[in-house]
């Protein structure tokens, strides 16, 4: 089990970097040493975007978008929520914009909050792309691409806009300078009918949470939370084709089969006493729900599949009244069977502590360890990636709030 992983520990407002490195049974942690805090107010605060091969913090000065590499960590540096582009070396951070208007208004004044695109994160030769104005945040991505099924399919970035009720759709091919990293479109997500007094506005009440596309069909699929249905997109055209009813979840995404999209909820609602996390399955091409699962005292969180696309993983968290979190199961990991597909199979529930987020050391092709980021211990949880069995608990750091890590070269 030999792999380098970056461990982000925070309590939301400042936080500290660590490098562990596991070679031939051996494990060396390094803390990276911290340099004086920016102290820039939000939206102003230098992006984390990774840490080089010679082991070099990245950061992002959001004025200037001058990229830096230096020996520490600068503490409040913000570690923004990013979507790896499968298809090439570029990362899209998420900026959520200020939390009551939901601009960034450094980039968009009031007219939107950003998305920024680096190259080669994870290298001395990472490079600025571009920062690009969609709708306000919160923000999800998924990336459409041509198929065997779907050869016409454009690649685009598409981008979901929370605050708006809108996808923001962006160019993603480098061989058309014409489009690339530019938006090109806005998608209204409204469904008037649904709205107060018939009006197809813009913002709505769609709260779009949950983006997948299926090289399968060649079509995207977005869950508007706030109607509970999904709006099926047309990529070449953009045109919103049909709206397929998804009501109880809370987020989606696609299997690694690209036949199947899983939703993910929680019923709150039916026992006072109890969370049921809840998983749907839908078929694209039947475009019917074809399997459910429901999981008690359990509050689903995050989602991550292997690298083989065998096996998906949940981490939880609390969520509910007292009375339901009195027997809510927060330090749980799901492990589900994709192979099983089209039956949802929960397969293990493994003790983990409080999940942060979890990473996949591979060897020759196959997954050789699990590794998770326990928040409330500081600590690195390694799980054997066959069995799924914890097989080493490793301190890192004084336990906070808040955990991240990564697989670094």
């Amino acid at each position: 089990m030999n792999f380098s992983l970056a461990y982000y520990s925070s309590d939301r407002t400042t936080g500290n970097l660590s490098v562990i490195e596991r070679r031939n049974g051996r494990t060396e942690i390094t803390a990276l040493p911290l340099q004086p805090a920016s102290g820039a107010g939000a939206g102003l605060k230098p992006l984390l975007i990774g840490i080089s091969e010679d082991r070099r913090v990245i950061l992002l000065d959001p004025r200037s978008k001058k990229l830096s590499l230096a020996q520490g960590f600068v503490p409040d540096a913000f570690p923004a929520h990013l979507y790896s582009d499968p298809r090439s070396k570029r990362d899209w951070f998420m900026n959520d914009g200020d939390k009551e208007s939901g601009n960034d208004t450094l980039n968009c004044g009031d007219k939107g909050s950003s998305v920024t695109v680096v190259e080669n994160t994870g290298s001395s030769k990472a490079t600025w792309l571009a920062t690009l104005c969609v709708g306000r945040g919160h923000h999800q991505a998924c990336f459409a691409y041509p198929s065997p099924s779907a050869p016409r399919v454009p690649p685009r970035t598409y981008i979901s806009n929370l605050k708006d009720g809108t996808v923001s759709v962006i160019g993603n091919d480098p061989a058309d300078a014409a489009t690339f990293l530019r938006v090109l479109a806005t998608i209204n997500l409204c469904e008037p009918e649904r709205e107060e007094g018939g009006a197809m506005a813009m913002p709505n009440n769609a709260f779009p949470h949950g983006l997948a596309y299926s090289p399968v069909t060649g079509k995207l699929y977005n869950l508007n939370n706030g109607y509970g249905t999904i709006a099926v997109i047309n990529p070449s055209s953009n045109a919103i084709e049909e709206r397929l009813p998804f009501k109880g979840y809370s987020n989606l995404f696609a299997a690694p089969d690209g036949r199947h999209l899983i939703g993910r909820g929680a019923d709150r609602k039916s026992d006072p006493n109890h969370v049921i996390g809840k998983l749907g399955l839908l078929d694209v091409t039947t475009k019917t729900v074809v399997d459910r699962l429901d999981v008690p005292d359990v509050y689903i969180s995050k989602y991550y599949f292997n690298p083989e696309g065998t096996k998906l993983y949940l981490t939880t968290a609390s969520s509910g009244s007292p009375e339901q979190q009195k027997h809510l199961k927060t330090d749980v990991l799901l492990v589900l069977d994709m192979k099983a597909l089209p039956k949802l199979r929960l397969i293990k529930e493994v003790k983990v502590g409080s999940s942060g987020s979890l990473a996949f050391a591979a060897e020759n092709g196959r997954t050789s360890c699990v590794l998770l980021s326990d928040s409330d211990q500081g600590a690195l949880v390694i799980l054997d990636g066959e069995t799924d069995e914890v097989v080493e608990t490793i301190g890192v750091i004084e336990g906070r709030s808040h955990s991240r890590v990564w697989i670094i070269s």
